[in-house]
């Protein structure tokens, strides 16, 4: 009777065990497959990058659906989180956009969705990355897109709702749902990291999709007469964010100055690195035909405190220009073999 009595609680306990061991994984599990279902393409990118020294983790690990979606994947994934990593994810499509525009949504809130959804812009994914905070992906073409007209695209959907036009280009990564957000600035008043929640998923085109598509091949055709070193650039941008061929340091510190309000730094970022902020900034100037001798000047001119404590500015000049152009022509997006594997070369997103 005793033996058959340990059977019976083990066979009643055993189920309540795994239950709550395996909870966690079981809603990672959940999230991640849902907001692959509702974005679906052949591969995606997964990058992990360390919250306190923003080192990513050894390698560009690319999976299919079904393997990002396999309990060891997700296990792995889950102590990288647990050790201070955030967990991004990006449809791979090589050296191009695979036909995703992720919005980054930082003062977001329902009736902005809603106009989204009114205009034909409606994403097929929307993540709740910390309350208040918003991403979302919308798939605006079936087929691969050219990195200027995606980044044409993210920025003009930037522009009419508000997003971070520093996450607005070609190969920006997103959130992965079922994770914990590990920036310090996003944590609970109870200390803890707040979860990536799937607030949407939903596959389809964007109803407009198609016309933000033509929107970008105009811009593109019209870009070489609209945008010159010293005129003005095209709308939304203002005429203060230009560079001259030459500007005094006071000229130099005010446009750096409106440039950081365009890429909202200073609201996200309250005490900014500023060789972060120097890259970004050279990135934008760059990606509109700015000299790379006169983005060199604004930043020596008007980046703060600079040269800061660099003991060779010059040389911190150069390498935050070739960081700034090797992002543009995405050299840090190689293309492997077709597989999950990995790449054995770092990068921040």
């Amino acid at each position: 009777m005793r033996v058959q009595h340990e059977c019976i609680v083990r066979r009643v306990r055993s189920p309540a065990i795994v239950l709550m061991f395996d909870r966690g994984l079981f809603l990672s599990l959940h999230a991640i497959r849902r907001q692959l279902a509702a974005m679906p393409h052949d591969l995606y990118l997964v990058r992990l990058i360390h919250h306190v020294t923003r080192a990513a983790f050894p390698g560009e690990r690319l999976w299919t659906a079904a393997q990002l979606g396999q309990e060891s994947t997700v296990r792995f994934l889950r102590i990288r989180n647990r050790e201070g990593c955030d967990v991004y994810l990006q449809p791979y499509a090589d050296n191009r956009n695979a036909g995703y525009i992720l919005l980054d949504l930082d003062h977001a809130d329902a009736p902005t969705l809603e106009r989204m959804r009114v205009n034909g812009h409606q994403p097929c994914v929307v993540l709740q990355t910390s309350p208040g905070h918003l991403q979302a992906w919308i798939q605006v073409s079936a087929v691969c897109l050219e990195p200027p007209m995606a980044t044409a695209i993210a920025r003009q959907l930037a522009h009419t709702y508000g997003g971070d036009l520093a996450s607005a280009d070609w190969r920006h990564l997103g959130r992965l749902a079922g994770f914990t957000n590990q920036k310090p600035l996003r944590h609970q008043s109870n200390g803890y990291a707040p979860w990536v929640r799937l607030l949407h998923a939903q596959v389809g085109l964007a109803t407009n999709g198609a016309l933000l598509v033509q929107a970008a091949e105009r811009e593109i055709r019209l870009a070489p007469s609209t945008v010159t070193v010293t005129g003005s650039l095209p709308s939304p941008l203002a005429r203060e964010l230009v560079v001259p061929a030459s500007c005094t340091r006071s000229e130099a510190s005010d446009i750096y100055q409106a440039w950081l309000q365009r890429l909202r730094i200073p609201q996200r970022f309250p005490r900014p690195d500023w060789s972060i902020a120097d890259k970004w900034i050279a990135k934008e100037l760059l990606r509109l035909g700015t000299p790379v001798a006169a983005v060199a000047n604004l930043l020596r001119g008007g980046s703060p405190g600079f040269p800061r404590q660099h003991a060779d500015p010059q040389n911190y000049l150069r390498r935050t220009l070739a960081r700034a152009l090797g992002e543009l022509a995405g050299m840090s997006f190689p293309a492997p073999a077709r597989g999950a594997h990995c790449v054995h070369k770092g990068g921040t997103s």
